[in-house]
């Protein structure tokens, strides 16, 4: 771990990352993002990167799973390191795993046999019960929960407030909207509401 921290994208997801990021122990913290903020001291642009790959720990702090994908991937190229950032309000078991460049906020818990996989978010006051694998790059949005033994494939969004029920699967690249509760499996990739959910075609 490096004492100094590079942020991709200076948003509201990125600057609550960087709170998280100061809670764990970071003593420098600099945003890089193509648009300027009115919030916070923008460093440089994206392309920016390779001047920090010696001396800095990265985190993409973007919510959107797809530009989230793509930035973790070019500094993985570029043999970058990577932050994972636990809230210290986060209970989260000893026998969960959070792999590199997860995001786990304010609230959440995440229990025993639980597998966050890189790039992950698990958001404010959310949970992953027992022995959940949430995927790559997928986004568990806030005071949703997953029942036990729920698989979350790959760059998904669970919305604000949704409920899964316990061993369930929903396919890569879906979006559960929110307040919707899933209660069969998601074998078909596309954006689903309601109770119990079902496709928007």
């Amino acid at each position: 771990m490096h004492d100094k921290l590079v942020i991709i994208g200076a948003g509201g997801h990125g600057r609550v990352c960087a709170e998280i990021a100061e809670l764990c122990g970071y003593k420098e913290i600099i945003f890089l993002d193509d648009n300027d903020s009115d919030v916070v001291s923008v460093s440089g642009k994206t392309s920016d990167i390779q001047n920090y790959l010696d001396d800095s720990d990265f985190f993409v702090g973007i919510g959107n799973n797809d530009i989230r994908f793509r930035f973790y991937q070019l500094i993985a190229e570029k043999s970058g390191s990577f932050a994972t950032l636990i809230h210290p309000s986060a209970v989260v078991s000893k026998y969960a795993v959070v792999e590199d460049g997860c995001a786990v906020m304010g609230g959440v818990v995440i229990n025993t046999g639980a597998r966050i996989k890189k790039g992950a978010v698990i958001n404010t006051c959310s949970s992953v019960d027992h022995d959940c694998v949430v995927g790559d790059f997928a986004h568990i949005s806030v005071g949703a929960h997953l029942a036990g033994t729920v698989h979350v494939g790959n760059l998904s969004f669970v919305g604000a407030g949704a409920t899964i029920i316990n061993n369930i699967n929903i396919q890569g690249n879906c979006v559960i909207g929110a307040g919707a509760v899933v209660t069969s499996d998601i074998v078909e990739s596309g954006v689903y509401v309601g109770v119990p959910a079902r496709i928007l075609k």
